[in-house]
């Protein structure tokens, strides 16, 4: 049983918002539906429009009728059955009914009594109108008129009736019945004929299956949800309406329009009769990897038949079965897709693509910043995140966003503001946090996935959250006071076509000492800042704080360059993106399930679309092309109430199967499993496949680009903290320390590994306040891209947090291109595939700097030329001038912390001579160095026991 504090339906905060929210928790929806769909729903004889769902109890009370008023009902009693009683001695006549509404068709089975039944009930109707003279009701008195007054007799008395006649007696008794639109819309008929508010929405499919059924309370698979087993002994039956759809089913209260418990269809889904599974009798027990559902029936024929026609409706479900990879569904062909190389392109598409929004918007985050703008330089706060969303559920869209609720010792994102700060702009908004980490026993483990669903049709998944410090574009800027700046390579040599050293045009250069422009934040009329706020960051410098004061600066931007955040994403359409908006419904209905606060009204279960509409597109990214596209998660029962490590397999599948190169950029590289420490195998998926190429004699090729340093607060200059010297530890260990590294198992090669794999970070520089400074470029990136061919793309780090599925929980994407087109491949000719090619074009040209020299060839990438002297030659050299100018950290020629003393003591060279520092700095070409993979190696760089960092899990740093 929970305890009073979890009892409590919203939890006391010191905010000025609660008392709001807690009224609004137990408020309806604020938009209701208008006369004007009202209108609508009452003439439409094509389908209900999928909103309905989200307005149920609307329909209800507005008096919608179930059945489509423009659409008529017919049937055919087509077979009989006969069947005996228990007693075996009466032999009964089972009818089946073959009915048509619209586009929509289904079957009931019904004995002979039940005909007697509805017409016993519609009499009574009609003589209770008779004798009701109110005027109100002269309109159903008219229509009753024609009904008849006796039902049919199948034991006629004045003639002999032949069997073979009967069911077409029934059919046309029915008929008639149908054509009454009274008759049609009475209680009775409607259950009768087995629907609901739910039977004809379009975009949920086939009517499917329906019926009132008892069900079992309990039965929920999920730690904590069934305290010591109690209800296997303590139980209670309720009378609910079981709907069954192609890819779910439901029970709901019919009446009052409210949808009490989802259950999707998944690998473990089975339908099982009988008491030995039931304890019941004419139980039906229905699992899947959440819940064993028990359902009662009147009969054991009853149970037979829903049993036969749930699993008939299932069984073309592609969720039935374990896809590709291990993985929740298989690839979707021809599906149109988009990706998305740094933050800028992927917020302004994602922001007209939320504009679009007409029924729901799904948004999932590890920190989302509601105050965060999502097209720039903002002259207002219409492109604002919190403002689009307030914009479009005033508008009537349904807005559900699942946030991770942090450790908040630990992190500082403060998802509790941006819950209550979008929870307080329209009760259409509805957000949920996640774990509860006592209740849960989940304290080390986080939601890591980033995703965006717009009316389960487009989709958005990737490494960005909508969140501060994301945003950026190839320019990659350190500086934003709000004046006319320069551009970050403004200290390189003239382009030759005009450009910076990022192909974007050159900003005019400041005169002076550069001033902040103070923003008032209220009126943004005037603003040329890119970065307002708290979204100005640097947070290795320092982290977030006071994230409830979002725009007041974080870092003092006159003298701290941001630190800047390169990103992938990925856009798609159709059944790719249902199955995205699958998954965070699973995810929503696991939390609300889970968690008591959330089970309230004012949180809906959410539906999942059928995919037999998926093609039907209300509007698309511009851009987009037609590839293969699989969706990918890492999941846990903690996480989403069932297991998957889908990425993890196709990385590794991924790896071994390629043929010329894997470009891996991701924000960790940990991996080579022990069996200790580590288990992700994608270390030694790139060994395996060196060591094939090598003994092959073929040529093979290897880039990684990671951040310089971990994304933890701390000063390098002074060893960088133990949270940074924890992540460095298993990252070398990875790359080059150690028996398990990758350089240590390609032994075989000897020093020829050079000539197989490269391992890079990113740095930029600029001035500031009339001073040179340097900034890494934080690789955010969960991206690995091979042949030219296919690539992955989501929030899934390379280690055994988001890979293992049993800890965070990870949402990608598996991109293949089906079209072909004519490239170069080592030195010969090469069928690429369009998107591949071109988002490996475009992750190449601003690294290595082609986009400001359109003389370096990107066309071969595993050709020597571009390995060594384009790719190598550029890191080396950039890396050695960073080093001479800055005296960068990390760097090859600190291999101790004495020497790291030593070393930050040294004269900078762009401190001492300035004007000879910027002549050096011109030779700088695109953003590529080195990784130094000899920095600190005579040290030990995992924490001491004696440290808070050194007496957490393993497992938390891997």
């Amino acid at each position: 049983m929970a305890s009073p504090e979890e009892a409590e339906i919203e939890p006391m905060a010191v905010s000025s918002v609660a008392p709001t929210l807690g009224m609004r928790r137990f408020s309806r929806d604020g938009h209701h539906l208008s006369p004007d769909v009202i209108d609508g729903l009452m003439l439409n004889a094509e389908g209900r429009p999928f909103l309905v769902v989200h307005h149920l109890m609307d329909m209800n009370e507005a008096g919608v009728p179930f059945l489509l008023p423009g659409a008529s009902v017919s049937c055919r009693v087509e077979s009989t059955e006969r069947y005996t009683t228990r007693s075996k001695v009466r032999v009964c006549t089972l009818y089946t009914v073959r009915l048509t509404h619209g586009q929509f068709s289904w079957t009931v089975k019904r004995k002979y009594k039940r005909f007697q039944e509805l017409h016993r009930d519609l009499y009574k109707h009609k003589m209770m109108l008779h004798f009701l003279p109110l005027g109100r009701f002269a309109k159903e008195r008219q229509q009753l008129r024609a009904m008849s007054e006796e039902m049919p007799s199948l034991n006629a008395s004045d003639r002999i009736r032949r069997t073979s006649s009967k069911p077409k007696y029934l059919e046309e008794y029915l008929n008639g019945l149908l054509d009454n639109a009274f008759c049609r819309n009475d209680h009775s008929m409607l259950e009768f004929l087995d629907v609901s508010a739910l039977s004809f929405v379009t975009d949920l499919g086939p009517k499917g299956l329906e019926g009132p059924i008892f069900k079992r309370s309990g039965g929920h698979r999920i730690q904590g949800l069934n305290c010591i087993g109690h209800h296997q002994f303590c139980f209670r039956w309720s009378r609910r309406w079981l709907v069954v759809k192609d890819s779910f089913l439901l029970y709901m209260n019919r009446d009052h329009g409210v949808i009490s418990f989802v259950l999707l269809f998944d690998p473990e889904f089975k339908v099982k009769v009988g008491r030995a599974y039931t304890d019941t009798k004419y139980g039906v027990c229905i699992e899947n990897f959440t819940r064993n559902l028990i359902i009662k029936c009147n009969n054991y024929r009853q149970a037979h038949w829903w049993s036969h026609e749930i699993n008939r409706l299932a069984g073309a479900c592609d969720f039935l079965k374990v896809q590709r990879f291990g993985g929740f569904v298989p690839p979707r062909e021809d599906t149109l897709t988009k990706w998305y190389v740094n933050g800028s392109g992927y917020f302004a598409d994602l922001a007209d693509a939320l504009e679009q929004a007409k029924e729901e918007i799904f948004i999932t985050d590890w920190w989302l910043s509601p105050e965060v703008f999502l097209k720039r330089p903002a002259t207002d706060t219409y492109w604002r995140l919190d403002e689009i969303l307030k914009r479009k559920a005033e508008q009537g869209v349904k807005v559900c966003v699942l946030l991770y609720k942090e450790v908040e010792l630990a992190l500082g994102i403060n998802s509790d503001h941006s819950k209550r700060t979008l929870m307080d702009m329209h009760p259409n908004i509805k957000v949920m946090r996640h774990p509860d980490h006592v209740s849960s026993v989940v304290f080390l483990w986080a939601h890591h996935e980033k995703m965006v669903a717009i009316d389960q049709s487009v989709a958005f998944v990737g490494g960005i959250d909508l969140a501060f410090g994301r945003w950026d574009d190839s320019q990659y800027r350190l500086t934003d006071l709000g004046v006319a700046e320069a551009a970050n390579h403004l200290l390189e040599a003239e382009p030759k076509d005009g450009t910076d050293g990022n192909g974007l045009a050159e900003a005019p250069k400041p005169s002076g000492p550069a001033q902040e422009v103070e923003q008032n934040p209220e009126d943004l009329t005037d603003n040329a800042k890119l970065w307002l706020g708290k979204d100005y960051s640097n947070f290795i410098n320092k982290d977030w704080m006071q994230l409830d004061r979002p725009f007041e600066d974080n870092i003092d931007r006159t003298q701290v360059p941001r630190m800047p955040w390169r990103d992938l994403s990925a856009a798609m359409h159709g059944k790719a993106a249902r199955d995205v908006a699958r998954h965070f419904i699973q995810r929503w209905n696991f939390t609300k399930m889970f968690k008591n606060k959330y089970k309230d009204k004012f949180y809906p279960c959410l539906l999942p679309k059928s995919h037999s509409t998926a093609d039907l597109l209300p509007f698309t990214v511009p851009g987009s092309r037609k590839a293969k596209v699989q969706v990918l998660r890492s999941v846990d029962r903690w996480s989403a109430g069932t297991c998957e490590s889908a990425i993890l397999n196709a990385y590794i599948h991924t790896i071994e199967n390629s043929q010329h190169y894997i470009y891996i950029e991701n924000q960790f590289f940990i991996s080579c499993a022990d069996g200790k420490s580590v288990h992700n195998g994608i270390g030694d998926a790139i060994v395996n496949r060196i060591l094939r190429a090598h003994r092959e004699q073929k040529k093979y090729r290897v880039f990684v680009v990671v951040p310089l340093l971990p994304g933890f607060e701390g000063d390098i200059s002074e060893g960088g903290g133990n949270a940074i010297q924890a992540i460095l530890h298993f990252t070398y260990r990875t790359m080059c320390r150690g028996e398990h590294s990758i350089l240590s198992r390609l032994s075989e090669v000897m020093d020829q590994w050079t000539e197989y794999i490269t391992l890079c970070g990113l740095r930029t520089h600029t001035q500031l306040s009339q001073s040179l400074v340097t900034e890494l470029i934080y690789v955010h990136s969960k991206t690995l891209i091979a042949d030219d061919r296919r690539y992955i793309i989501g929030s899934a780090n390379i280690n055994d947090r988001s890979m293992l599925g049993s800890r965070d929980s990870e949402l990608a994407v598996l991109v293949e291109d089906e079209e072909n087109v004519p490239s170069t491949m080592g030195g010969e000719e090469y069928q690429a595939g369009p998107l591949t090619l071109s988002l490996r074009k475009e992750c190449f040209r601003v690294l290595v700097g082609a986009a400001a020299d359109p003389s370096i060839s990107i066309d071969d990438p595993i050709s020597d030329d571009f390995f060594f002297l384009v790719w190598n030659a550029t890191a080396k050299l950039n890396a050695s001038i960073y080093d001479k100018v800055f005296n960068c950290l990390p760097c090859n020629a600190v291999q101790n912390k004495a020497e790291l003393k030593e070393h930050s003591s040294k004269e900078r060279l762009c401190d001492s001579d300035p004007d000879q520092a910027k002549e050096e700095l011109k030779a700088i070409q695109g953003l590529l160095v080195h990784f130094p993979l000899r920095f600190l190696c005579e040290e030990n760089l995992q924490p001491t026991l004696g440290c808070k960092e050194g007496m957490a899990p393993v497992g938390l740093w891997t």
